[in-house]
């Protein structure tokens, strides 16, 4: 007896986007390629690197870069905590003062 509805049980195929969009024209490979091409050689796999100089994968790597990443988002939270230190550091000490002075008034009765 056949089933009557027929279903696929493997993987769909994953869709690979076409090598052709990627143009090594205009990045660092193109140099390279000139290089080989001067020696008689070929890069018949270079296209393949060039996504790393399109669109979002081609950030400017300087060490000055690297070092300020997240320097804006760091430097807001460093303004938080000084903000709510600041805000309530002097509730904190007056707490503190008062909690010493009873603990000495305290201490007084205690010992006498």
């Amino acid at each position: 007896m056949a089933h009557r509805h027929r279903h696929e049980h493997g993987h769909s195929k994953l869709k690979l986007p076409d090598y052709k969009q990627w143009k090594t024209e205009g990045t660092p490979l193109k140099i390279v390629q000139k290089k080989l091409a001067a020696r008689g050689l070929r890069d018949p796999w270079g296209h393949n690197e060039a996504w790393r100089y399109t669109g979002g994968f081609a950030n400017n790597g300087s060490f000055v870069g690297a070092l300020l990443k997240g320097f804006k988002w760091g430097f807001a939270a460093f303004v938080v905590a000084i903000g709510a230190e600041y805000y309530l550091s002097p509730r904190i000490k007056i707490r503190s003062i008062t909690e010493e002075n009873t603990w000495k008034s305290d201490r007084k009765y205690h010992l006498s």
